[in-house]
């Protein structure tokens, strides 16, 4: 069954039809709104606080639609888990990360990027988070209509700008803190795509070029589990509990190290029992990936809940906090009925729209199998963890989409049309009156190697000179790759293009939001 058809069927069987998902989704709104009514105690004014409560689950459930798909799309694409096992497993764990590693104090402007002592009172910060919250969910509602996966950290932090701007000038923006976010634009995708492109590299060096890929298998693959185990249990102590449990790098790396030892030796033996009943073939070793992509798709989901559900209830908190206290603070506490709103919010999104985005991901930019999403989601942890100690602001969205850019045009590098080469080979040996059979090994010969023999088939034909049954450059034009478009360009434009205009976009129309809650706030 094609993907993509399988794909839409497996989303309308969870999801119902458009309109009732969309009715499903207003059910929550406005089921948020009224939660935050029965906990609002203590507020200064309980209405603003439902509002801001319906539009924050407006934006968790948007951050669920959108973003969740860079965590197990390439798991989906490569049919490692079906589109429903996805949908559930990211759903739950990223809820538990939210609800377990959310933290219970949360800053209340992302990144540092204004100054909120700039911002006079309360009730203006409480309109400048309320443009923010909603500008960045409408932003985000819309990319994700359009297909295209963005960064739900830049569209928060470009809602805050342009409503920060709207309010206090532009003296309030931290525009070093801008320019530092604009240039992870290029970071992380670069990033990304590199790391995914060297790990797909040293598989297919290592393994799937290899004549008996079954034997060259069962020693890397759980050499490659091991490091995946090492880097997520890193990421997850630096990124996803950091809230719980702080760490220096140097002691979550020692740690990670020894968990990694550890699986690797309970890993071996598991794999070379699986390896040694399955055939000489890369639909083989593909399938010895199934289960470390699945718990690859899980641990990724859990960190993501972790940290970016404060992309939809920061703002949420902060004004809570500010109609609690009346004062504008640069931290707020998460009461639990806020990260539970931001938990569920996530969850909700993912199951109802997630499909789309899931399906974008996973394969209308590239075919992926499972030994290249396997390479994607190293990527999205190590690029990460590396982005973090040199104080990179990366995002994970672009590192994830980076990855699969990466692995793509990777395959495009390496793609070697040998069929048409050989063809060109013969049909010179024909026309250069050489010994047919001579011709016809040397193609089998050809065929049959591994990467190095083939170097080596290559050097000896140079010394045959004219005795050889292929021409100079013919034998120059087998070291190179044919290329083929195996990333579709479309996507690429589709993507970049949404990248670049998140922040000014959502930044605009916060400060047209913001305006216009001004001249509510004025007008009664």
């Amino acid at each position: 069954m094609d993907l993509k058809q399988s794909a839409k069927e497996e989303s309308t069987i969870f999801s119902g039809n458009e309109f009732i998902r969309v009715l499903i989704a207003l059910a929550f709104i406005c089921a948020a709104g009224f939660y935050a009514s029965h906990n609002g105690v203590g507020v200064s004014n309980l209405s603003i606080l439902v509002i801001a409560a319906a539009i924050g689950a407006y934006m968790a459930v948007n951050i669920g639609a959108n973003d969740v798909a860079n965590n197990v799309g390439p798991a989906v694409g490569s049919k490692a888990m079906s589109l429903t096992s996805a949908i559930l497993i990211a759903a739950v764990f990223e809820a538990a990360g939210a609800l377990i590693a959310g933290g219970s104090v949360v800053g209340t402007i992302k990144n540092g990027i204004i100054n909120p002592n700039a911002i006079g009172d309360a009730e203006t910060f409480i309109w400048v988070m309320m443009a923010a919250l909603l500008a960045g969910a409408i932003w985000l509602n819309i990319a994700t209509y359009l297909g295209a996966p963005v960064s739900t950290t830049h569209s928060i932090v470009g809602g805050v700008l342009g409503a920060g701007i709207a309010a206090g000038g532009w003296d309030i923006a931290n525009w070093d803190k801008m320019i530092a976010i604009v240039a992870s634009w290029v970071i992380s995708p670069v990033m990304g795509g590199v790391i995914a492109a060297l790990f797909l590299m040293y598989i297919k060096r290592n393994i799937t070029y290899k004549n008996d890929m079954i034997e060259a298998a069962k020693k890397v693959v759980p050499i490659l589990v091991a490091v995946m185990i090492w880097s997520f249990s890193t990421y997850l102590i630096l990124k996803g509990l950091s809230k719980l449990w702080k760490l220096e790098f140097t002691t979550a790396l020692l740690i990670g190290f020894a968990i990694a030892l550890t699986v690797y030796f309970i890993v071996r033996p598991l794999v070379d029992k699986a390896a040694s009943a399955l055939s000489n073939s890369k639909d083989s070793v593909n399938s010895l990936f199934t289960i470390p992509l699945i718990v690859a798709a899980a641990l990724l989901s859990f960190a993501h809940g972790a940290n970016d559900v404060a992309n939809a209830i920061g703002p949420l908190a902060a004004i809570n906090e500010a109609l609690l206290t009346g004062a504008v603070a640069g931290r707020a506490a998460i009461p639990i009925w806020i990260l539970l709103l931001g938990g569920l919010g996530i969850a909700v999104g993912l199951a109802l729209f997630g499909p789309k985005l899931i399906k974008t991901v996973g394969s209308e930019i590239t075919e992926l199998d499972r030994s290249r999403a396997f390479c994607i989601a190293m990527a999205a942890a190590i690029t990460v963890i590396i982005a973090s100690q040199l104080g990179l602001p990366v995002s994970s969205t672009h590192i994830a989409v980076g990855g699969v850019f990466g692995v793509g045009f990777l395959r495009e590098y390496l793609k070697q049309s040998y069929e048409k080469k050989l063809a060109a080979i013969i049909s010179h040996s024909e026309k250069a009156g050489h010994d047919g059979q001579q011709t016809q090994a040397f193609v089998e010969r050809f065929k049959e190697a591994d990467v190095s023999e083939k170097r080596e088939i290559l050097k000896e034909l140079k010394t045959l000179s004219d005795a050889s049954p292929i021409s100079s450059e013919e034998r120059k034009g087998l070291k190179k790759a044919t290329k083929k478009e195996l990333v579709k360009r479309s996507a690429i434009l589709r993507i970049v293009a949404a990248w670049i205009i998140t922040v000014p976009t959502s930044g605009i129309l916060a400060a047209l939001i913001f305006y216009m809650l001004l001249g509510f706030s004025v007008s009664r």
